[in-house]
């Protein structure tokens, strides 16, 4: 369900000395899910199946670790500290009474555990996990200002007061606190 979109993580290319550039390495962070093919072997075009793990790259980030034509390759990864400029970004989506929040820019571990949401006119409201850091919750909070409660992977709370301001609208994106890297 997408739970390690936000983390981050160091690539380094190896086992291969025609391909690999030496003493390289890039910083991801994991923004989608690759669903399994089983119709093929995880050896055998299956990239996605369990237990498989893989990253797909833009071919700017891939061309800094190997050379293009290499196609696949084996990488060493490792999972680090998430260093974002500015705060965590809440994109708030929905219409009517379904509220749903893309967290994105989270410093930290990243990823995300839990979420809750407050209206002026509410108490904290859990929120649901849709899939990958995106939160929803079935609330009419319109017309009120939102805070937020973001408990990353880490155990560690942030809350945002009074992000979105009283007249919000679907689509707009707010900014708050930052958890430290």
């Amino acid at each position: 369900r997408g739970q390690i979109c936000g983390a981050c993580f160091e690539l380094r290319c190896v086992d291969d000395l025609q391909w690999c550039i030496p003493g390289t390495s890039i910083i991801v962070t994991a923004t989608n899910f690759c669903a399994p093919n089983y119709g093929f072997t995880a050896e055998g075009g299956g990239r996605c199946n369990p237990p498989n793990k893989h990253f797909v790259l833009p071919i700017e980030a891939f061309e800094k670790i190997a050379i293009w034509k290499a196609g696949n390759m084996p990488v060493q990864y490792r999972r680090i500290k998430c260093r974002k400029e500015g705060g965590v970004r809440f994109t708030i989506d929905g219409s009517g009474i379904f509220v749903s929040v893309l967290i994105s820019n989270v410093g930290g571990a990243g990823d995300i555990f839990a979420v809750k949401i407050k209206g002026s006119r509410t108490g904290w409201l859990p929120m649901g996990r849709n899939w990958g850091q995106n939160w929803h919750i079935n609330s009419d909070l319109r017309n009120q200002p939102l805070s937020f409660e973001v408990t990353n992977s880490d155990g560690l709370t942030l809350t945002s007061y009074n992000v979105a301001p009283k007249n919000w609208n679907f689509g707009q994106t707010f900014e708050g606190k930052q958890f430290e890297a």
